[in-house]
């Protein structure tokens, strides 16, 4: 199959007068641990509050273990933010990196930044959807953080959700083109992945109509035909209905001779990725006798970081393009009121 051109956003180099309204970029996203002896602590923090057993925290930090201890989101974090300096055009404000569940802790980076001199902040999430945790979640982080550091904390405004930029369709439709390609002449089952939810939780959300048009979008972009949009990584109260099917049950029950992944759901490598997909998918692969290969995560493509400087531009320049593609138009600078309340606390599984 051939590879679709890259698709690379017009960026247009906003006035002085319009870059001053902002001093600073924030690249914000999850985190996680880096080193064997940080994964338990990662996985109290992280479900702080949700009355988690260590026996099953410690059954989760078993995948990361088996991964060497370490999660490569941060690395990834890393990467993105040297990219976003560099190339024509680079990122012209200074780059800052906060995370909500581990070093660099997001309060700990606006006290950085308030110590800096830094007064305004955009600030690039890694996830593309609408939803609790993937939208407004970072939202209540975001002020969390700046109600820790106290006065002189900077405002931070979020740029705008990005599920149907054409760069980001662009940049999964390469990757998964590349995926189909490894496979030569087998015919592959194409599955779109992402982190399932709760249906209460999707029910007061846009995450499973913006996830299926990331999906639509790039089967479109990239010619494939034969698709099927994947939930995975589902956790909480084995009897609580879920966004479905999943992955694994999906491929040993369809049984097909090949199979490729596609995880656009995630922005980054991380352990959804790592264990649930390379590790648990591809176990329900060999089931089945199905060969398997699992698509790139795109936050590396020239693509993917063409758009991150775009998304920043179009805030600088009001009179700056807000490219999106299908019928739903660019997301609101601002979600809308009463968007993605909070769901019930539920807990690892």
């Amino acid at each position: 199959m051939p590879e679709p051109a890259p698709v690379l956003p017009a960026v247009r180099r906003p006035s002085q007068a319009l870059m001053e309204t902002y001093d600073a970029f924030l690249l914000l996203s999850f985190g996680g641990p880096e080193h064997h002896d940080e994964v338990m602590p990662f996985l109290r923090r992280v479900s702080a509050g949700r009355g988690i057993p260590d026996e099953r925290l410690l059954a989760v930090a078993e995948h990361y273990y088996a991964a060497g201890g370490a999660s490569p989101l941060n690395a990834q974090c890393r990467e993105l933010l040297s990219a976003l300096g560099q190339g024509t055009p680079a990122l012209s404000l200074p780059l800052y990196w906060g995370n909500r569940n581990w070093h660099p802790l997001l309060e700990d980076t606006l006290a950085q930044m308030r110590d800096d001199g830094a007064r305004r902040a955009l600030a690039f999430v890694t996830s593309a959807y609408g939803g609790y945790s993937s939208c407004r979640q970072y939202l209540d982080d975001i002020a969390a953080a700046r109600s820790k550091v106290g006065a002189g904390a900077p405002e931070v405004d979020k740029l705008r959700l990005f599920y149907n930029h054409p760069a980001w369709v662009g940049a999964w439709a390469k990757s998964a083109s590349r995926a189909l390609a490894s496979l030569g002449a087998v015919d592959a089952t194409v599955l779109f992945s992402a982190h399932s939810i709760p249906l209460a939780a999707a029910r007061t959300s846009p995450y499973e109509h913006h996830v299926n048009e990331t999906a639509r979008l790039v089967a479109e972009a990239a010619g494939v035909r034969r698709w099927q949009l994947v939930w995975q990584s589902r956790s909480g109260r084995p009897g609580q209905p879920w966004l479905g099917p999943d992955i694994c049950e999906s491929i040993e029950a369809e049984r097909p001779p090949a199979v490729v992944v596609v995880p656009i759901g995630f922005v980054l490598e991380n352990m959804e990725v790592v264990h649930d997909l390379d590790v648990d998918a591809t176990g329900a692969a060999g089931k089945v006798g199905a060969r398997f290969v699992r698509a790139d995560c795109v936050s590396g493509y020239p693509e993917f970081v063409a758009m991150v400087k775009d998304l920043v531009h179009e805030r600088l320049d009001p009179t700056a393009p807000r490219p999106a593609l299908g019928e739903d138009g660019p997301w609101p600078d601002s979600c809308p009121a009463g968007h993605c309340p909070p769901p019930t606390r539920q807990g690892l599984g």
